[in-house]
C-alpha cells in the first residue's frame, strides 16, 4: 500500500526502520558509479525525499536510466539519513517506471526566471516557488472559508453573467451569442434578439447581489472569480481575479472596520500554522523579512483615521512627492506606504470623498464625505475596501441621478430600500493581492494558475 510524503513526514518515528512503497516524480537525478540519489516529490508536501539506491540491486543500470520529471514507484526502507539537512532517507529496494519523461523536458533543476516558466504555466506547479505558492492558495482560500462558516456567515454564489455593473466603470466583458461579423457588415445591434434579449456582461463584483441575501440571511459573503475589461498591464492587475466579498445586516461602518481586521488577521495566522515550510521558504527566497512581516500583522492594532487627516499629514511631511496629495482626491502608492509607516502598521482610511467613490455608499453628514474604508497594510498598500451603503431610498435615487444611473434597470436593489431596509455593511478583498502579501511574490500573474491579462489567454 502506497503512502503520501506528507503521511510519511507527519508519522516519521512509527514508519522509521520500515518498509513504505510511494509515487510521485524525479525532481534531480544525480548518478555515481556504483550508487545513485533522486530527489522525489508527490506533491502532498514540499519537501523532497531522498531516494538512494546502489548497484547491487538487479536493476541497477535501468534506474540510472530514469529522467528528471519521470513518474515512478519505489519501495524501499526508510533510515536515518547521515547527510545533513534532512532527518531520513529511502534507501530503494524495488523500483516502477510508471511514466517517462524525455530529457528536453522544460523544468530542469535550475534556477528558472518567472518569466521562463509563465510560458510553461502547466508545468510551473512542479517547481518549489510555485509548488509552495499554489498550496498557500489552496491554504488560504480554506482560510476564507472556515472563518466565514464558523461566524455563521452563508456562502452566497453571485451570478457571473449578470446585466448590472456594480462600480458604474463600463468596463466590462460582453456575453453574446449574436453573430460579430454580421454586427460589424451592418452597423447595428439587435439585443432583443441576443440569448438574454438583453445586454449581458461578465460580473466585475457580487455585492449588490451579495446585499439581497444579506437582507434575508443577515450575514452572506461571496467568494468567486470577477472580470474587468481594463487595458492593464501592472503587477497587480489581471482582467479575470478571485474576489472575497462579505455583506452584513445591521452593520454599520465601525463594524465593518471591526470585521475586515478580524478576518485578515485569522486567515494570516491560519497560512502561518498550516504551511509553514512555504512561508519559511518565500522569507528565505522571495521577501526577507516576510515571516516577521505576517507575524507583527497578526499582532497589530489597525489604526482608523479619516481621510482629510491622512491628506494633512502628507501635506505637513518635508517628503518629495512624485503626486502631490490634495484633499477631495484619491492616494497613490507612495501615499499609502508613507501612512503605514508614520503609523508603524496597516491603517483604515475611512470617510472619503464622495465625488471619487461609488453610488452606492452611505453619504455622510457633511454632504461632502461618505462612509468608505480602505485598509492599507506595510509593504502591499491597498488591501481591501468596503463602506457602510446607503440605506436611505431617497439619497440613493438622488446619488444615481446625479451620475446620470438609469434607475429604473436598478428598481430590485433600491426596493432593499423599501422593504424591510437596515443600516448594512460590507466589503471586498482581491484573493490574488491577499497572496501577494501573504508570499512576497510581487506580480500577479505569479499567483493565479493561468492568468488572463490583456493580450494573453493562453491554456
Amino acid at each position: 500500500m502506497t503512502i503520501d510524503v506528507k503521511a510519511l513526514y507527519e508519522n516519521l518515528n512509527e514508519k522509521m526502520n520500515s518498509e513504505v512503497t510511494l509515487q510521485g516524480w524525479v525532481r534531480n537525478h544525480r548518478k555515481q558509479k556504483e550508487f545513485g540519489f533522486i530527489d522525489f516529490n508527490d506533491g502532498t508536501f514540499f519537501n523532497n525525499i531522498q531516494v538512494v539506491y546502489d548497484s547491487k540491486l538487479t536493476d541497477f543500470e535501468e534506474i540510472q536510466k530514469i529522467h528528471i520529471g519521470s513518474a515512478i514507484e519505489v519501495t524501499g526502507k526508510v533510515v536515518e539519513s547521515p547527510a545533513k539537512g534532512q532527518d531520513f532517507e529511502i534507501q530503494m529496494q524495488e523500483f516502477k517506471l510508471l511514466g517517462d519523461c524525455p530529457e528536453d523536458y522544460p523544468i530542469q533543476p535550475k534556477r528558472h526566471t518567472r518569466e521562463f516558466l509563465r510560458e510553461q504555466a502547466y508545468l510551473r506547479p512542479r517547481t518549489n516557488l510555485y509548488g509552495a505558492v499554489f498550496r498557500v492558495r489552496s491554504i488560504a482560500a480554506m482560510a476564507i472559508h472556515e472563518y466565514f462558516q464558523k461566524n455563521n456567515y452563508v456562502y452566497f454564489h453571485a451570478p457571473l453573467i449578470t446585466a448590472s455593473d456594480c462600480e458604474g466603470a463600463g468596463e466590462m466583458f460582453q456575453v453574446t451569442t449574436l453573430d460579430l461579423e454580421k454586427i460589424a457588415k451592418s452597423g447595428k445591434v439587435d439585443y432583443s434578439k441576443d440569448f438574454f434579449n438583453r445586454q449581458a456582461n461578465l460580473t466585475v463584483s457580487g455585492q449588490l447581489e451579495a446585499e439581497t441575501f444579506a437582507m434575508a440571511y443577515k450575514k452572506v459573503y461571496t467568494f468567486g472569480p470577477t472580470f474587468r475589461a481594463e487595458n492593464s498591464n501592472t503587477k497587480t492587475h489581471a482582467n479575470e481575479f478571485w474576489m472575497i466579498e462579505p455583506e452584513i445586516a445591521f452593520c454599520d461602518l465601525e463594524g465593518d472596520m471591526d470585521i475586515m481586521e478580524d478576518m485578515l488577521k485569522f486567515i494570516v495566522n491560519y497560512v502561518l500554522e498550516k504551511c509553514p515550510n512555504e512561508i519559511n521558504f518565500f522569507d528565505s527566497f522571495v521577501e526577507k523579512g516576510l515571516k516577521e512581516k505576517l507575524q507583527k500583522l497578526v499582532s497589530s492594532k489597525f489604526t482608523r483615521v479619516n481621510h482629510e487627516e491622512v491628506i494633512s499629514i502628507l501635506k505637513k511631511t518635508n517628503v518629495k512627492w512624485e503626486f502631490e496629495p490634495e484633499y477631495g482626491e484619491d492616494i497613490a502608492k507612495e501615499h499609502e506606504k508613507y501612512i503605514t509607516e508614520y503609523f508603524d502598521g496597516p491603517v483604515f482610511i475611512k470617510n472619503w470623498p464622495k465625488d471619487i467613490k461609488a453610488f452606492y455608499m452611505k453619504q455622510n453628514e457633511d454632504q461632502k464625505t461618505v462612509a468608505a474604508v480602505d485598509l492599507e497594510v506595510p509593504g502591499a498598500g491597498e488591501l481591501m475596501g468596503g463602506s457602510q451603503r446607503e440605506e436611505n431610498y431617497d439619497k440613493l435615487v438622488t446619488r444615481m441621478k446625479e451620475l446620470d444611473m438609469e434607475a429604473d434597470a436598478m428598481e430590485w436593489y433600491l426596493n432593499l430600500r423599501k422593504f424591510g431596509g437596515c443600516v448594512h455593511s460590507g466589503f471586498g478583498m482581491g484573493f490574488e493581492r491577499l497572496l501577494i502579501y501573504l508570499t512576497g511574490v510581487e506580480n500577479i500573474r505569479d499567483v493565479i494558475p493561468y492568468p488572463r491579462t490583456p493580450g494573453n489567454c493562453d491554456y
